[in-house]
């Protein structure tokens, strides 16, 4: 199976072909208990995402966490730690579908994100998928000095500083939030630039098939939310929406240059 996948991926069509499902993906409508017209689709994301992870606030500090211990694990025994990451990647794209896919909003009753739920469940896959073949290699070694310029775009997807206040959208730099914040590892869009950031840095020993499609998702959404931007009350959550925008351009790109 892993044979079959290396050499389809090979073939002009493939990609495109991939990229064209996860678009048809992406614009699958909400379900929702209360009818809502489709121009207000992405007003009933929002309403979504506005509560669904509030259950679990308290379990922020739990991603930080571990992702802190293996990016340890990464810098003292980086042989140990390639199934691990890529399997935390997977189950935590699990984790996101099932927390941040359902809800109930006040405007729409329960929600169910369609598009989101099945493109993080395929994610979260194929990522488990990559942990069993063991088709990624971690290291922090020979890691060139440009790279680096993204980091503070992944430390800013890791701290997520806003606060809601009403209908408004601010910044809130409070330090505690780059160990507690829930939207780190909660939401998708929050989590993904810190999974890119590190397979940026460990490219190009990672699976080239679980690499884009990540990043071509990533780019889908930090795309919907270019909306916050022409609002006022929520321009901030664009500013913290331009790290999944970089970081997936950016993988895109440098998966361009895969030698196979």
């Amino acid at each position: 199976m892993n044979n079959y996948l290396t050499d389809l991926s090979k073939r002009k069509w493939f990609f495109p072909v991939v990229y064209l499902l996860f678009i048809v993906i992406s614009v699958l409508p909400p379900i929702t208990e209360k009818a809502f017209s489709p121009e207000n689709t992405q007003d009933v994301i929002i309403n979504l995402l506005m509560v669904a992870i509030t259950p679990y606030k308290g379990w922020g500090i739990v991603f930080h966490v571990v992702t802190l211990l293996i990016i340890l694990l990464i810098a003292l025994r980086p042989e140990k730690a390639d199934r691990l990451f890529a399997v935390y990647m997977g189950l935590d794209f699990l984790i996101i579908a099932l927390a941040q896919s359902f809800g109930n909003t006040v405007k729409y009753g329960f929600v169910v994100h369609t598009s989101g739920l099945i493109a993080f469940v395929i994610l979260g896959l194929s990522w488990i998928w990559v942990a069993i073949r063991g088709n990624i290699e971690t290291s922090f070694k020979d890691i060139k000095w440009y790279i680096y310029i993204l980091l503070p775009l992944a430390l800013l997807a890791f701290w997520s500083p806003y606060r809601v206040d009403g209908s408004s959208v601010i910044p809130h730099f409070d330090p505690i939030l780059l160990i507690t914040s829930p939207d780190y590892g909660f939401t998708f869009c929050f989590t993904t630039p810190v999974f890119l950031y590190m397979l940026i840095l460990f490219y190009p020993k990672v699976n080239l098939l679980a690499f884009r499609i990540t990043a071509f998702n990533g780019l889908i959404y930090a795309l919907f939310n270019l909306s916050h931007w022409f609002n006022p009350d929520t321009r901030w959550m664009g500013v913290l929406h331009i790290p999944l925008l970089v970081t997936s351009i950016y993988a895109l790109v440098k998966s361009t240059k895969h030698k196979d």
